[in-house]
């Protein structure tokens, strides 16, 4: 498996996260989320959200917290295995507190995929398309309720996989202000013919000059990994001095086990306090 690197260096029960060739052990409490519901104008309909602070670290203290917002954020859906990880690398010291704030989905591809002129894409939903609505509801509705309802710090980040990690793709090179540290497994930059990947070079070049923590990684997915590479590329040639990505291919994962396999991975790169074992670096 190669890294590349650019820039700045709950159930009960015994949960391993294996990073690189280091395993972080320790024993993770039951995740305790609270959940509210929040009506939307941009999408029109009320929308379920899960938020989960590490227990144990300051947040029920009242200690601001930076924000990692996730699609796919039902109980039901990614939410808990992310929390649970992010439990334990807190625990073992080896990611600083964060406020995971969950979506729970409704019209997963409406609001996950951009316009396409693909025919193929278009069959895959009723309807698709949604993305910039969706990205107006967390920025225009959901974190000012977060800001107001919970001591957050302003440092903001998103993580998700598949169609996901194409909205997160999509709103770096759309939106890149709207984060600090954007996640993306597994993104699906095959969607409409690989736009995003085919106007990446410009795009990146005109990434804001301001901290940014990336981190990419792919499966043995065909559709995905030439796309996600050629991202890789881009950020390799042009990204700005003060941005960090990480690009870490797990070829040996499938598009099914590829979250879990690497959602430890990914939080102590964009999250991590330093004090783990670094993965194998490449140039």
């Amino acid at each position: 498996m190669l890294l590349f690197l650019r820039g700045a260096p709950m159930k009960q029960a015994l949960l391993t996260v294996f990073l690189g060739c280091a395993a972080v052990q320790s024993i993770a409490a039951p995740v305790r989320s609270q959940t509210f519901t929040l009506e939307s104008a941009a999408l029109s309909e009320i929308r379920r959200i899960n938020v989960f602070v590490p227990i144990g670290h300051g947040g029920e203290a009242g200690a601001p917290l930076p924000v990692l917002y996730m699609p796919d954020g039902g109980n039901a859906e990614d939410f808990p295995h992310v929390a649970e990880t992010v439990q334990t690398l807190v625990a073992a010291g080896r990611m600083i507190p964060v406020l995971l704030v969950g979506i729970e989905n409704t019209e997963r591809r409406r609001d996950l995929t951009g316009p396409t002129t693909v025919a193929s894409d278009k069959r895959i939903a009723p309807r698709v398309g949604g993305s910039a609505a969706f990205r107006q509801f967390i920025r225009t509705e959901l974190m000012p309720h977060i800001r107001s309802h919970y001591r957050t710090t302003a440092d903001s980040g998103i993580v998700g996989e598949s169609l996901a990690g194409l909205f997160i793709v999509e709103t770096l090179l759309a939106e890149p202000a709207l984060f600090d540290r954007y996640v993306a497994i597994s993104p699906s930059v095959w969607w409409n013919d690989e736009a995003l990947v085919r106007a990446a070079d410009a795009r990146i070049k005109a990434l804001p000059a301001t901290p940014k923590r990336i981190f990419l990684t792919s499966a043995d997915e065909e559709n995905i990994v030439p796309g996600t590479a050629r991202l890789a590329a881009s950020l390799r040639a042009h990204a700005p001095a003060k941005v960090s990505w990480t690009y870490r291919p797990m070829p040996t994962e499938r598009h099914d086990t590829i979250y879990r396999a690497s959602a430890a991975l990914a939080l102590e790169s964009v999250y991590g306090t330093g004090t783990g074992k670094a993965p194998d670096a490449g140039p």
